[in-house]
């Protein structure tokens, strides 16, 4: 309980900070004091990497008050607690029992051994990714400061923009949004997937000993490669006579593309989302719950949450009483917490859904308000037009909320609310139930 309430906090410190930051007159375009309200948002947006905005970054911020956004966004998406742990590992510190355990439940691994160097390995492969999308993104731009937000933004799956249309400037630039997607899928699944390919790889070719996928590793890479082509088909498909209708084909193919990367949580787009069919909306809002790989800078349910639910179902439809996954069987409390997780996030959106109808309900849509929830709570960024400035003071509030349970996570947030250490002396009688 302890370690999740210090997680939590964490993310509390650094909004509150980012706000004092951004409502100053050095951060502001103006040279005055910023709103208290703006500047919260855009901070708790900023660090819970969604991307969501109630103000024009580019036009309400100076070149000071941008960066400090784009250093939220970084800090947020490697999280406080693994920059801290680097540099405490940088000067030779040793590390805390409770810090270890903390690091052990942000990245999922159950073994102690290693994690210094995962720790330093998830910092330095961040800023090399990000470095290499920046500098082949300055090839196009020209621009150091937007270079270094689009390869942030995307590899913190954060949908902040110096723009108000997002990245649709760069509509018809394959090399700028390919490395923007690139850097996506890499910040998307995760530095336990990278970690593993990666010394998977050098093992083989340094020592001969053949490596090991994990089944982390291998459910990951497997069930992001179907979606990325279930969302790039249904958006061609969706979209060919629609918002792509006056793109060539070259064009078509790689904003189709681009489009089928950033709903899974980055929030970055080249088509605005109110000019969409609903019924890509609705593939949008799919692709949104799912979201990306656990120990990631994505949020929603999580690939390999998607996963076990869907092999547990097949299970129940075939008789079977284990869930197996590529010839492994997943643990009974690896099939609860993840069907806890998917009640959890369902739950959430539709507590925020609710919440939103009772505040802004008589004044917006309400298929732009059930997309906001979503958006809001799986860290997406992605919003129908100017919903989330539209907001009233307490719809904004609502969201803000959203976001930052989105970026703790479901089961966080469930288990710091039922925590309790509490022992059960007393094993009771089984009964039958009858369900469905």
């Amino acid at each position: 309980m302890k370690n999740r309430a210090s997680f939590a906090l964490g993310f509390v410190f650094m909004i509150a900070l980012g706000t004092c930051l951004l409502a100053s007159p050095w951060a502001q375009a103006s040279g005055k004091w910023g709103g208290f309200l703006p500047s919260l948002f855009t901070a708790c947006s900023a660090v819970c990497v969604t991307g969501l905005s109630i103000v024009d970054i580019g036009t309400e911020y100076s070149a000071a008050g941008q960066i400090a956004i784009l250093a939220l966004v970084q800090i947020g998406g490697l999280g406080l607690m693994t920059l801290g742990t680097f540099f405490l590992i940088a000067v030779g510190r040793r590390l805390s029992l409770g810090r270890e355990f903390s690091l052990m439940n942000a990245y999922g691994v159950e073994q102690v051994k290693g994690l210094r160097g995962l720790v330093a390995w998830a910092v330095c492969s961040t800023f090399l990714i990000e470095g290499v999308c920046a500098a082949i993104v300055y090839w196009r731009v020209r621009d150091p400061l937007e270079s270094a937000y689009i390869a942030v933004m995307s590899f913190c799956n954060a949908g902040l923009s110096r723009f108000t249309d997002s990245l649709a400037v760069y509509a018809t630039d394959p090399i700028v949004l390919l490395a923007s997607s690139f850097a996506t899928i890499l910040g998307g699944i995760g530095f336990l997937v990278i970690f593993n390919l990666c010394t998977f790889k050098f093992l083989r070719r340094s020592t001969g000993v053949r490596g090991r996928l994990s089944l982390h590793t291998r459910v990951v890479l497997r069930v992001t490669g179907w979606l990325l082509l279930a969302g790039f088909a249904a958006f061609l498909l969706l979209e060919w006579h629609g918002a792509l209708a006056s793109c060539s084909l070259p064009e078509k193919l790689y904003v189709g593309f681009f489009q089928a990367v950033t709903p899974r949580t980055c929030g970055l787009s080249v088509t605005p989302t109110e000019a969409l069919r609903p019924v890509t909306r609705f593939f949008y809002e799919v692709l949104m719950f799912i979201g990306g790989a656990p120990g990631s800078t994505a949020g929603g349910l999580k690939v390999t949450t998607f996963a076990v639910l869907l092999y547990t179902i097949r299970a129940m439809c075939r008789g079977d009483s284990e869930t197996v996954l590529s010839c492994r069987v997943v643990p009974t409390d690896i099939v609860r917490e993840s069907i806890v997780i998917m009640t959890a996030l369902t739950g959430f959106i539709v507590l925020v859904f609710a919440a939103l109808l009772l505040t802004d309900g008589a004044r917006l849509p309400y298929e732009a308000l059930f997309f906001e929830s979503i958006s809001a709570v799986t860290t997406t960024g992605l919003s129908m037009g100017d919903t989330t400035a539209s907001l009233s003071p307490a719809g904004k509030c609502i969201i803000m909320l959203a976001m930052f349970i989105g970026r703790l996570g479901a089961l966080t947030v469930v288990l710091m609310i039922g925590d309790r250490e509490t022992r059960r002396y007393v094993r009771y009688p089984t009964e039958e139930l009858v369900v469905g």
